[in-house]
Formats: C-alpha cells, sequence, structure tokens
C-alpha cells in the first residue's frame, strides 16, 4: 500500500479540475473542501451543457441526494462521457434505498462501472440488494454488515466500493483495508460527508483507484482529528476543518494514517 501522504503530494502537484454533480446541500461545503485540500472544484449539472463540460474535467462526482429528473439526466450524461474517456468517478448512492426513483437512477449509474461508489453501510447493503436499516440518508447497519455487500458490489463493478462509518471499509473485491481515522464531530457538520467524494475524485487523478480512495479517506479523517483538538463544538469545527485540510501535510498523514489490510 503506498503511503497516502504521497498520494497526498501528488494530487496537489496537479490541482485536478473535478466536476460535482452533488446535492443543493452540500454544493458550497463542498468546494470550499476542495479548494482547502489543493483540488479545483465545478458544480455544473446543467443538461445544456454537462457532456460538454465532463470532458474538461480530470474526474467526476455525482450524489443523487437531492436529485429530479433533469438531474439524473444529467448525472448518467457525464459519467457516460467519464466512462468513454477512461476518467474516474464517484458515485454516492444517497438513500438508494428510500424510493424507486433513486434505485432505478442507481441502476443505470451503476451500468455505467463507477470508479468508486462510497455510501454508509445501509446504502451499500441496499445497492447490493440486501436490504439495511437506513433512516433516511443515515445509516442503521455497522459498517461490518455491510463488508461482504461491499465486496460483491466491486467484483460486479469492476471498481472500488467504499463504506464510511466510525471505521471506514474499502475494498476492490480481492484486497481489503479499514482506516480508523476520523472523529464524531464530523457526521455533526451537515455535507462534510458529501464532501468526501470531491476529494476521493480529486485524489483518483493519475493514481490507483485502491491506493488513492484509501488515502483520501485516511487524509480526510485525519484533518477531522486534528480540526477537533481546537473546536468547541460542530460550528468551530467545520471552520477548524477546512484550515486542517489546507494545513495537512504528507509528512503528517504518513506519521497519523490508520490504515489497516483486512
Amino acid at each position: 500500500m503506498t503511503n497516502p501522504g504521497l498520494c497526498l503530494a501528488q494530487m496537489r502537484a496537479t490541482a485536478p479540475l473535478v466536476h460535482n454533480i452533488t446535492n443543493f446541500v452540500a454544493m458550497n461545503a463542498m468546494a470550499n473542501v476542495q479548494l482547502a485540500v489543493g483540488a479545483s472544484p465545478a458544480m455544473v449539472h446543467a443538461l445544456e451543457e454537462v457532456g460538454e463540460f465532463a470532458t474538461l474535467a480530470g474526474a467526476l462526482t455525482v450524489n443523487i441526494g437531492t436529485a429530479d429528473a433533469a438531474w439524473a439526466e444529467a448525472m448518467v450524461q457525464a459519467a457516460t462521457v467519464m466512462t468513454r474517456l477512461d476518467r474516474p468517478w464517484v458515485m454516492d448512492p444517497v438513500g438508494v434505498g428510500a424510493t424507486r426513483f433513486r434505485q432505478q437512477l442507481c441502476a443505470r449509474l451503476m451500468d455505467l462501472r463507477p470508479t468508486v461508489i462510497r455510501g454508509n453501510a445501509s446504502e451499500i447493503l441496499a445497492l447490493g440488494g440486501l436490504g439495511g436499516q437506513a433512516r433516511g440518508v443515515d445509516a442503521g447497519d455497522p459498517v461490518a454488515a455491510a463488508e461482504a455487500a461491499a465486496r460483491a458490489l466491486a467484483a460486479q463493478t469492476g471498481g472500488v466500493v467504499a463504506v464510511s462509518g466510525p471505521i471506514d471499509y474499502v475494498t476492490d473485491g480481492r484486497q481489503g483495508f479499514r482506516i480508523g481515522n476520523g472523529h464524531p464531530l464530523m457526521p455533526q457538520v451537515t455535507a462534510l460527508g458529501c464532501s468526501l467524494n470531491g476529494v476521493i475524485g480529486a485524489f483518483l487523478v493519475g493514481q490507483k483507484p485502491l491506493e488513492a480512495t484509501v488515502a483520501a479517506l485516511a487524509c480526510y479523517g485525519l484533518a477531522g482529528e486534528i480540526a477537533a483538538r481546537q473546536a468547541k463544538g460542530p460550528g468551530s469545527f467545520a471552520v477548524a476543518f477546512l484550515d486542517a485540510l489546507a494545513n495537512l501535510t504528507p509528512e503528517a498523514v504518513r506519521a497519523g494514517a490508520k490504515v489497516s489490510a483486512a
């Protein structure tokens, strides 16, 4: 496994343009997170330009959290371009178990073979057809319960599946890793989970998908640990988190990443 700090350094050296089709709640937070970590964000979802714009980006992220019919078509168009150009893209199946619309949209997106699928345990279980105890977009299942589903999904898509939780699990269907970085304040700030997709997307550009995904999660979680040392609550944590991401060094990541084979 490559040192996650080296992945951070390589991403920053290229400052990749990441095309994000995310939800209304996450747009501003996600753009700030990507800027802080060293990437270049773009939020583009209009059907009139989304396919053309996708050709300019190094990576794409898709989040179905507040999708409607037009946004769904935009997601499919952009993902089709990335698949055709063999460029990486990330799919976040937010609340996939909640409605038929979400299930059908995720099925279309999965046919386009996302490079990375990232979700909570309940979403990964639902995506794999194994049920799940989702409460809206929140997980009702532990990460360990979704590991087998994650491996099966990775084998099905040929990509990487990341299950987010107190200890994250990442697999390509053959190898698996657990990442223990993070802090309990992170899920108390709206859109920090969604914003992680943008960091994964940035790390994917020019790097191996499994290693890049593990590194992105380790860096993100470590920034949360650093921010929590000075935060007094969720509000001050949100500000401190951006600062921690911006000031994160490859050396700090090498020393602080909690990555183990699974």
